[in-house]
């Protein structure tokens, strides 16, 4: 059971890091990212903000299996 503890709580960090960097850094409205308007109806498609993530994740999940 000690293994599934330290998971959930790995994973408590991490989610607490995000949700720190996500409160002082906007994403979200970045240039690139689609949204159209049409009378009451709003469609969002964040292109760059999904490939800005995807590039981080990606760095992180490097770094993490080349020092594991």
């Amino acid at each position: 059971m000690t293994g599934i503890a330290k998971l959930f709580m790995t994973i408590g960090i991490i989610l607490f890091f995000i949700g720190l960097v996500m409160h002082f850094i906007p994403l979200g409205k970045l240039p690139g990212d689609i949204v159209i308007k049409k009378g009451n109806t709003t469609f969002y498609f964040p292109v760059v903000t999904s490939i800005m993530v995807s590039v981080v994740l990606s760095i992180i999940f490097y770094l993490i299996g080349k020092f594991r």
